[in-house]
């Protein structure tokens, strides 16, 4: 899968995203509301569509249902609800929504939702009552009058904590961008056997779907030595919640540096530390064939299915290349 990246030209680029080869489009919280260019991705049909992520908490969970069922419907049953916390700062000062106790608010706000789903499929009442969220009222005015699968519900997590708690009730984890083959092996999975094991789950009906950035060169109109890609991997790394990535390979100091410009506002310089090392580690960069090596050897036994994060949108012919060598 990769992505879209909003919503005016989201029908032209899906329909070559689709004949390039790819399997699904994905969208995120960026710059653009994350459902409208699936909605509109959705009319060129033979698709999976996918949220990569739809922040959580500043949405109500009816909400939520709501666009969950509506693209379904309109993907013939080929969508995913993929859900993430986003950090305290964001939410707070952005969106001005709580964040509290954010492992235990995603684990209700996927309760919830399992609980309407259930609520609209049955036509049985609606009862949910948690500390975070309320539901109890649902009349046929306001029940979706067709049928519709079951909806995947992913949920985007580095920590240890959420990712175990994604393993115990979510259908799949969304593994954030900012990793490595290390971390993935090493905290991640562990992490995932740990959720799956406390909730007795079958290993095999729970999908890990990683995400890795990709930077291709020598493409037109890209930037030299991926400055793109830098200057993407220095905002991540500013973020305190990010540095365990960092830290496993023995980079954890490179975290306050970044965050220091950061606060002083000086963007252009943090990619310049991003050095060689750093970059190549957590992006896939290069020809299509050696982004597709670097691809293939991080998710290999891990997962069957990726999605292709693009600092700036990659040409469709150098996605097909990519997706070709991945098989």
């Amino acid at each position: 899968m990769t992505a879209l990246f909003g919503p005016t030209d989201a029908v032209d680029r899906a329909r070559a995203l689709r004949e390039a080869g790819a399997a699904g489009v994905f969208t995120f919280e960026g710059p653009h509301d994350v459902f409208t260019p699936l909605t509109l991705a959705s009319t060129v049909g033979g698709l999976d569509l996918m949220t990569n992520v739809a922040i959580a908490f500043p949405r109500n969970p009816i909400h939520l249902a709501h666009q969950a069922v509506d693209h379904q419907l309109l993907s013939g049953g080929r969508f995913t609800l993929g859900l993430g916390t986003q950090i305290r700062t964001q939410i707070e000062k952005r969106f001005g929504a709580d964040f509290d106790r954010p492992v235990a608010r995603m684990r209700e706000l996927v309760g919830a939702l399992r609980a309407i789903f259930a609520a609209w499929s049955s036509g049985e009442r609606l009862r949910f009552a948690g500390e975070f969220y309320r539901h109890t009222l649902m009349t046929p005015t306001f029940s979706p009058r067709s049928d519709f699968a079951p909806i995947p519900i992913y949920v985007g997590a580095l920590g240890p904590q959420l990712t175990r708690m994604t393993a115990e009730v979510a259908d799949g984890l969304l593994v954030m961008p900012f990793g490595s083959k290390r971390f993935l092996h090493e905290v991640t999975l562990a992490a995932v056997a740990r959720g799956l094991a406390a909730a007795g789950r079958d290993p095999g009906r729970f999908d890990v779907v990683p995400e890795i950035i990709v930077s291709v060169a020598g493409e037109p109109g890209a930037e030299p030595d991926h400055a793109a890609a830098r200057r993407l991997l220095a905002f991540y790394g500013s973020t305190p919640a990010y540095r365990p990535v960092l830290d496993v390979h023995g980079w954890g100091d490179l975290q306050p540096e970044l965050n220091a410009l950061s606060k002083q506002g000086r963007w252009a310089e943090m990619g310049k530390l991003v050095d060689d090392d750093v970059l190549h580690t957590i992006a896939a960069c290069g020809s299509p064939a050696e982004v597709a090596a670097h691809i293939r050897d991080r998710v290999d036994g891990v997962a069957d299915r990726v999605c292709l994060y693009q600092p700036g949108p990659i040409a469709v012919d150098s996605l097909s290349q990519i997706i070709d060598a991945l098989g």
